[in-house]
């Protein structure tokens, strides 16, 4: 009888540690130590082996009945897109393009369906890991976690390359040993990801959302009062050192218009408190006009790391004339050009598109004049010793591709009734309900800007804090977590 009672309580605690570990790993993309996949797959996160544990341990619990799982709404939209999406690549079957450079339809529509359900995992996960307000407590704590060890490996890489204290062959070496990549020769940020700009993706998508909410509505996961706003800052910063101006522009934009949604208060508050030092003492009105020039001086301080990058100083440092001179000129000429080329495929099948995975069999022969002779990138992947498979670079325009006008429209509905689960928590009168909420919309906003600049459906980073919320939004009785 012990030990039956001391396997049910080791039981009942698995999936807590499982899921903690999962979002613990959530900041490693390209995990090395992946079976059955090849090189030229670079979305490799290492929170799928927790995760690969977890699913199947929590639907023999239920099936035991000794748990009950959070069936929520979002599943109805979803289920309905996938049903859709492996319609419509069944359909790409019978289309069947010509293999390109030794990759059939088949092999890519295997492997593009085995990334989607990849990140499924991360949704389902987060869905039935989170029903009330403790599971959100212990979910983010694990997320900040996780985040610390992001921040503390992309700290490593800055002393590195800014100090010479570490030798960068040597951190190189470190670094293979669970990733893909080695460090960016460029001096950029990458952390615990394949590039800086997959970094500054997680942080504006995962990490930051929770952070600024947390600031915005005035509510703690930890009893370190300075703890997220530290964190904040440390994570802006190195969002800062990745020089991604996509992350960036996410960052910035979905941060201000969370800031309108959620802020009036707090900024009617703040103006309210500002205009009222300047008729107190000396003392007040120099304080404040400190804080305007230290916002001043932080957004020069920024302004000018950035311009230290030629790439970044093409933004406005252009003589281009027409649209297609300026895309080339600030090095996003090969994402337009790839772009543009996979909607050939959504052309010829406007309604179901050529099915997941076939994009890049229309993207070579379809790809626009003028990035033909003034895009080095483009002049490599047409090399004919070269055997890279071509991307759209855009989620939207993929699914444009591959799955047509209905993919694209069963996507946003799905987008939007996510949307929908997020605002319902404001009907909660409960103090994490209004922070839940505001990270939701911040997330929602980063991921709606951050598709335009990616196109993989295995990235945590558009599942996971949409199933969170999706998971505590379904659920009828909730505890109070202050």
């Amino acid at each position: 009888m012990k030990i039956s009672a001391r396997y049910e309580s080791i039981a009942g605690k698995l999936p807590r540690i499982l899921w903690g570990a999962a979002l613990l790993a959530v900041p490693v993309t390209s995990f090395r130590w992946f079976p059955f996949l090849g090189e030229g797959t670079l979305v490799r996160p290492l929170a799928m082996y927790p995760l690969a544990l977890l699913l199947p341990l929590l639907l023999i619990q239920w099936r035991r009945r000794k748990i009950k799982l959070n069936w929520a709404g979002a599943l109805i939209p979803l289920g309905v897109l996938i049903l859709f999406m492996v319609a419509a690549t069944s359909f790409g079957a019978v289309i069947d393009p010509i293999p390109l450079r030794g990759q059939t339809y088949s092999g890519r529509a295997i492997r593009a369906l085995v990334t989607l359900f990849i990140g499924l995992a991360f949704f389902i996960s987060a869905v039935w890991m989170n029903k009330d307000g403790d599971d959100l407590y212990f979910t983010i704590r694990w997320l900040f976690a996780g985040l610390c060890l992001d921040l503390a490996w992309s700290g490593l890489q800055a002393v590195t390359f800014y100090t010479g204290l570490l030798k960068k062959e040597m951190v190189t070496h470190w670094q293979l040993a669970f990733s893909m990549r080695e460090l960016v020769r460029t001096n950029r940020i990458s952390g615990l990801a394949y590039e800086p700009a997959w970094l500054a993706g997680q942080f504006a998508t995962i990490f930051i959302p929770f952070l600024f909410a947390s600031i915005l509505t005035n509510f703690r996961v930890t009893r370190l009062k300075w703890l997220e706003p530290v964190l904040l800052a440390l994570s802006l910063l190195t969002v800062l050192a990745t020089y991604s101006r996509g992350g960036l522009l996410t960052v910035i934009a979905a941060m201000g218009l969370t800031f309108v949604f959620f802020g009036r208060d707090v900024l009617r508050a703040s103006w309210n408190w500002f205009i009222g030092g300047f008729r107190g003492r000396l003392l007040d009105i120099l304080f404040r006009l400190g804080i305007v020039a230290a916002i001043v001086g932080a957004a020069a301080g920024a302004f000018l790391f950035l311009s230290q990058k030629n790439f970044f100083r093409r933004l406005w440092e252009t003589d281009a004339q027409t649209l297609s001179e300026y895309i080339i000129d600030i090095n996003a000429g090969a994402r337009g050009a790839y772009s543009s080329a996979a909607l050939a495929a959504f052309e010829e099948h406007p309604l179901t598109g050529a099915g997941l995975g076939a994009s890049g069999f229309y993207i070579y022969q379809n790809l626009p004049d003028w990035s033909l002779t003034t895009v080095p990138e483009i002049a490599k992947q047409l090399n004919p010793q070269s055997r890279l498979y071509p991307n759209p670079k855009n989620l939207y325009a993929r699914l444009l591709a591959e799955t047509g006008l209905t993919g694209l429209i069963l996507f946003i509905a799905f987008q939007l009734y996510i949307l929908g689960d997020m605002l319902s928590l404001l009907r909660r009168n409960e103090t994490w309900a209004r922070f839940a909420a505001a990270a939701g919309v911040f997330t929602w906003l980063a991921i709606t800007f951050y598709n335009f600049t990616q196109d993989s459906l295995t990235t945590p980073n558009i599942w996971l804090v949409p199933g969170i919320l999706a998971g505590l939004s379904s659920t009828s009785t909730y505890k109070e977590t202050k």
